[in-house]
């Protein structure tokens, strides 16, 4: 597995030295973004003479090393992000997760014509953390790189536009006075409907930097219900009737086994307890740092390792649909995000 590991670590650390460029981090392109983008434009040129030799290390950074990824995570987050943004925050993100991925898997198949993996993904995409999310979710869903992929496209589409265009609604608003929004309103208005973390901090700090930090709060509260989602969505896939949906016509290419009980993502669950021992602040913070780094090379890597896997022709044969989908959901974030956070900010008195 070596030559793939090596070719992988190689994009993942060109990735993370171009993502330190403050051009890039103040538009909210992260080096996870820019590690799938040169992972495609090698896999889709020079990969093709190496691919037999470095298939496998390739394979195994995109599967073992994005759970062992997901896992450490955690170390992101403590409970305690909770309590900054109260029950308001908590129920305003519960409420734009739930939404936002059963809107993708209603209009998926019933209005774009998707398989149902492509709608999932994007979903999870949209509705949790961007990339991370449609990566954590594809051990389950089961998705083939090119589903993956084009999901990953959408979030990288409009997670961009989201950064540009928070800022100035709510400029906007506060030169027309619409409604009323405070930083920290708008802060969990932006963690609650922007796709990836990164984005969600340039969004924020283009307001000011209360927004910011309340953004990248409830963002991470967000993140997460990542471990209880999953659970819950291997759950509903293990249904008798789940192998047999005619939205997931391609349930027999991927050769994916018919399941009889719950596939537990227990890499979700190592998500949770990594949190949990992360709150109670008994690890060192230099190991925390040091430990969130060596997460930030593994995610690298394993987006490498999807971008080298995957082929423009398989994302051109996709077509509009999945952009489609993905530009209604970002509307409903935008549109609907707004409406949810002033009636559910309004019943909990956030801001207040």
């Amino acid at each position: 597995m070596l030559p793939g590991l090596a070719l992988t670590a190689a994009i993942a650390s060109v990735s993370i030295g171009l993502g330190r460029s403050g051009w890039l981090q103040a538009h909210g392109i992260s080096a996870l973004t820019l590690s799938i983008v040169l992972g495609m434009l090698i896999g889709n040129t020079w990969y093709g003479r190496v691919g037999a030799a470095a298939g496998a290390g390739v394979a195994f950074s995109k599967a073992n090393l994005l759970r062992l990824g997901i896992v450490l995570y955690g170390l992101r987050l403590t409970f305690q992000d909770i309590a900054h943004v109260g029950w308001a925050g908590v129920a305003i993100d519960a409420s734009m997760l739930c939404s936002t991925f059963g809107l993708a898997c209603l209009l998926g198949s019933r209005v774009f014509g998707l398989d149902r993996k492509t709608a999932m993904l994007i979903g999870a995409g949209s509705s949790i953390c961007g990339a991370a999310a449609v990566m954590a979710a594809d051990p389950v869903v089961r998705g083939r790189p090119e589903q993956v992929m084009v999901a990953v496209a959408t979030v990288v589409v409009f997670g961009t536009v989201g950064i540009f265009l928070y800022p100035a609604l709510y400029h906007l608003n506060a030169q027309y006075g619409w409604i009323a929004m405070s930083p920290t309103d708008y802060g969990v208005f932006a963690g609650s409907t922007i796709h990836e973390v990164a984005q969600v901090v340039a969004a924020g700090r283009a307001v000011s930097l209360e927004a910011a930090n309340t953004a990248v709060i409830a963002k991470m509260v967000r993140v997460m219900m990542l471990a209880p989602f999953l659970v819950m969505l291997s759950a509903w896939l293990s249904r008798p009737d789940a192998a047999s949906h005619p939205g997931d016509a391609h349930h027999a290419e991927t050769g994916a086994p018919v399941r009889g009980g719950i596939a537990i993502p227990w890499f979700a669950l190592g998500f949770v307890a990594v949190a949990g021992l992360n709150s109670l602040a008994v690890l060192p913070q230099a190991m925390v740092l040091h430990l969130t780094d060596v997460d930030t090379v593994l995610l690298a890597m394993a987006m490498a390792g999807l971008g080298l896997t995957t082929h423009v022709s398989a994302i051109r044969k996709a077509g509009v649909k999945p952009l489609a989908l993905a530009a209604v959901l970002f509307a409903w974030l935008v549109g609907g995000g707004l409406a949810v956070n002033a009636g559910l900010g309004a019943l909990f008195g956030l801001g207040a």
